[in-house]
């Protein structure tokens, strides 16, 4: 199977060269791919890249980024503008932040969708689809009248707008309680298997990131130090900083079939199923992942 996103990068900024430096990722079509680091280890960094907006921070990024066989490195602003939430999708965290807060719910959809498409579809589907009230009333409220759960919902609702082929999804569940975390993380795995979209989700939580992901990736000091299948990571990490984040998770004195008992097996060196592990401290399914060839 062609990737659907396949990279290798350095970037920096001027007076901090090398917060990147040759990161190399890859995320097939369907696949959800967890990228996990600390602050400041240059997450945020790769996502601008891949979004053609480094520049705004005066960054630099050299490598490439191929996105569909496209290298994205090599496009102008007018070519990136045109891939930028039809094909390539953000999810940022802080909702109510992203937000304008002067415009109704229907406004941003209205002009989200005008950014890449003419005519007004009816939102109702796309409303639904993320769990969100699909009445008229809905779409005449502001930011400020949501939830900080509802908002981050309405912002999935935006990035899936023109149905794109990767979904970057930064920190999405950071400002959340647990259980609509829990809400969201369900979301993601919905969709990611009914509609084929692929996701790359950026966190520093391990337990979303074993909850939701295929593989996971570990950023540190500006390298990919590991990359795994999810359970082989977990159960087996090679690497001594992906080790010390493990060990770092609480382990709690949990009965049953959860997440968090997995990761007491882990922490001690026992067998987890990969149900279990799957759930991770949610009662999610667990995912599966098209055959790769």
């Amino acid at each position: 199977m062609n990737p659907l996103l396949k990279m290798q990068i350095s970037a920096g900024y001027p007076g901090k060269p090398g917060v990147l430096r040759g990161v190399t990722l890859e995320i097939t079509p369907g696949e959800i791919v967890g990228l996990v680091g600390r602050s400041g280890e240059g997450k945020s960094t790769l996502i601008l890249s891949i979004l053609g907006l480094l520049g705004l921070k005066n960054g630099t990024c050299i490598g490439e980024i191929l996105f569909q066989g496209r290298d994205l490195l090599r496009l102008n602003g007018r070519e990136m503008r045109q891939l930028r939430g039809l094909q390539i999708a953000l999810v940022p965290q802080s909702p109510l932040a992203a937000l304008n807060p002067n415009l109704r719910l229907g406004a941003q959809l209205d002009e989200s969708w005008r950014a890449h498409r003419t005519g007004k579809p009816d939102w109702q589907p796309l409303l639904a689809s993320v769990s969100l009230p699909a009445e008229p009333g809905f779409l005449r409220l502001y930011p400020r009248n949501l939830s900080v759960g509802m908002a981050q919902r309405f912002l999935i609702a935006l990035a899936l707008l023109h149905r794109p082929s990767l979904l970057l999804a930064d920190e999405p569940t950071s400002a959340l309680d647990t259980i609509t975390q829990s809400e969201i993380l369900a979301l993601f795995r919905r969709l990611n298997r009914e509609t084929g979209i692929g996701i790359l989700y950026i966190s520093h939580d391990l337990a979303s990131v074993a909850a939701l992901c295929h593989r996971v990736a570990i950023l540190h000091r500006g390298e990919i130090v590991e990359c795994a299948p999810t359970a082989e990571l977990f159960r087996a990490p090679s690497h001594a900083y992906t080790r010390q984040l493990i060990s770092a998770i609480p382990r709690l004195p949990l009965t049953g079939p959860t997440g968090l008992t997995a990761l007491n097996q882990l922490h001690q060196g026992g067998e987890a199923p990969d149900e279990e592990l799957s759930q991770l401290g949610r009662q999610l399914e667990p995912a599966s992942h098209p055959a790769r060839d």
